[in-house]
C-alpha cells in the first residue's frame, strides 16, 4: 500500500475532538510505525499514511527531514511538529491526547 488516509467518518462532529493534520511516514516492518498508528487508531486521530519503501518521493522527504537518515515513522504535523520514532508520551503530547482517559475508538 503506497498511501492512505484513516478517517473516522462516524465520530460527532461536535462532540469528537478535532486534531491537525497528521502526515505518517512508515513502512510495514516497522514495529514503532504500527504502535504509532495503533496509537492514533484508538484515539480515532485522522492521519494519512505514505508507505517510503514505495514512494521514492517520500523516502526523499523523509531524509530531508532527517539530516540525510531514512527513520520511520516520521510524523509530520500541521503547524510545525516533526517527530521522528516518538514515543507515544511524545506523539500524544503533540496532539493534546492525554493517556489517562479512555481512548475513542473503543
Amino acid at each position: 500500500m503506497l498511501h492512505w488516509s484513516r478517517t473516522y467518518p462516524g465520530r460527532d462532529p461536535m462532540t469528537a475532538p478535532t486534531y491537525p493534520r497528521v502526515t505518517m511516514y512508515s513502512t510495514t516492518w516497522c514495529g514503532d510505525c504500527r504502535r504509532s498508528k495503533r496509537l492514533l487508531d484508538e484515539h480515532a486521530v485522522p492521519y494519512e499514511e505514505i508507505n517510503i519503501d514505495e514512494s521514492p518521493d517520500a523516502a526523499r522527504e523523509v531524509m530531508r527531514l532527517n539530516r540525510g537518515h531514512r527513520s520511520v515513522p516520521t510524523i509530520v504535523i500541521e503547524g510545525g511538529d516533526v517527530l521522528v520514532e516518538p514515543s507515544n508520551r511524545q506523539l500524544a503530547e503533540a496532539l493534546g491526547i492525554d493517556l489517562s482517559q479512555p481512548s475513542a475508538a473503543r
